[in-house]
């Protein structure tokens, strides 16, 4: 019997569909029994439970519910305790909930699968699950599988902590329960730390290769394959591998001329998440936003009446952004370069108070966020002296993720 483990905290009820997606997406590619382990707290609804009970009894698989609300209320509340950030946070405290698994899990379960739900399995799951752990604490796909320059991006390489390429990723983790049934205290250290420097970005992340980076056996990066690595390099051979739909660039969305969206949705409508309700709402917000759209043309027609468009360009965008907004010859632009540029806007502004409005085009200036603090502080305000142009521009990063909060809203 293989143990599979889906942990999450569901604010809004939204979020059961991707562990369901990812959990179909298990059942359709593995030959072999599987016992899926549900990880939650009382945000999970009945009518997802049931769901999830539907798609385990189609493919005839297991199915099990741990709620950690009634098993251990005293670790999440200490968790909150020592980072209390997950209360507000966007990343909740359901991130903690794998460190969980190997105390809730029964006792003769030595070792179990933990895959984030932001996940699609296209691969039988047996090819992770018969990797030998021996002493090893973890079997995980280290950052630099996917091309992460992890002493960069993570505060626990470049304070030397860790190794930069032994830090790994924990959204799919083959787990040694025997080993860490006897390494509560190490975790519970971690997760001090993590409370006592919160300058370390990532929570659960931090705290696992805070206690752990050395004990791992290293996976390749077919085991967590970071979707956003798969579209910048155009791979499209998903066969064999699990899919990370991990944050930014690499989230779903509904451009069905991108093959990771395909099959994320492939997946999907599968489910008993995709139904006549999934419609309605989905008709709504395209609504909502054709009347934002609508609101935001007659606004900025409103804003620019009268007035003369100055131009506030990054250099390497800037025939772009001549062609997006049909710029003229007389209408002028400054270049997005230095502090002189920033100088040279403001200086412009002033001489052209309320006969002129500037199109902010870059979100940043020398790798900072662009300072509009500095523009409120000058007197000038947004909607009559500057709009943020960069919200009018399709997705930064040139991917079909822009719709990921239309897939969040079905």
């Amino acid at each position: 019997m293989i143990h599979v483990c889906f942990c999450f905290h569901d604010k809004t009820g939204s979020y059961a569909k991707f562990a369901g997606t990812a959990m179909l997406s298990l059942f359709e590619n593995t030959n072999s029994e599987v016992t899926v382990h549900i990880i939650h707290d009382n945000t999970l609804t009945p009518a997802n439970r049931e769901k999830f009970s539907y798609i385990s009894n189609h493919y005839k698989q297991s199915i099990v519910f741990y709620n950690l609300d009634e098993l251990c209320p005293d670790k999440i509340a200490m968790i909150i305790k020592l980072v209390p950030e997950v209360e507000t946070a966007k990343v909740t405290v359901g991130a903690f909930y794998k460190l969980l698994i190997p105390q809730v899990l029964p006792n003769e379960i030595s070792k179990a699968i933990f895959i984030d739900p932001d996940t699609i399995i296209n691969l039988d799951i047996n090819e992770l699950w018969k990797i030998d752990l021996a002493d090893k604490v973890l079997a995980v796909v280290p950052g630099t599988e996917n091309g992460t320059d992890c002493r960069k991006s993570f505060r626990l390489c470049r304070e030397g902590i860790v190794s930069s390429f032994d830090y790994f990723n924990t959204g799919v983790m083959l787990m040694n329960l025997d080993i860490l049934r006897g390494e509560e205290q190490t975790i519970m250290q971690g997760i001090k730390f993590r409370g006592e420097n919160p300058a370390h970005t990532f929570l659960e992340q931090t705290v696992l290769n805070y206690c752990f980076s050395k004990r791992t056996i290293k996976l390749r990066v077919r085991f967590n394959l970071f979707v956003k690595n798969a579209r910048k390099y155009k791979n499209l051979d998903f066969s064999g591998k699990i899919l990370h739909y991990v944050d930014g660039s690499s989230r779903m969305g509904l451009d069905m001329n991108d093959f990771s969206n395909r099959l994320w949705m492939k997946y999907f409508i599968k489910t008993p998440w995709f139904n006549v309700e999934t419609f309605g709402r989905l008709y709504t917000s395209l609504k909502e936003i054709r009347n934002d759209l609508k609101d935001s043309a007659l606004n900025l027609s409103t804003i620019v009446l009268g007035k003369a468009r100055v131009f506030f360009i990054a250099p390497e965008k800037l025939e772009n952004m001549k062609q997006i907004f049909s710029i003229g010859d007389d209408e002028k632009i400054i270049i997005a370069e230095d502090k002189k540029s920033l100088h040279q806007l403001i200086s412009t502004m002033k001489t052209s108070k309320d006969t002129s409005v500037v199109f902010v085009t870059t979100e940043k200036l020398l790798k900072r966020d662009f300072p509009f603090d500095r523009l409120n502080k000058e007197g000038f305000t947004e909607g009559k002296d500057f709009i943020k142009a960069f919200e009018f521009l399709p997705n930064a990063e040139n991917v079909p993720s822009a719709s990921y909060a239309l897939i969040e809203a079905l």
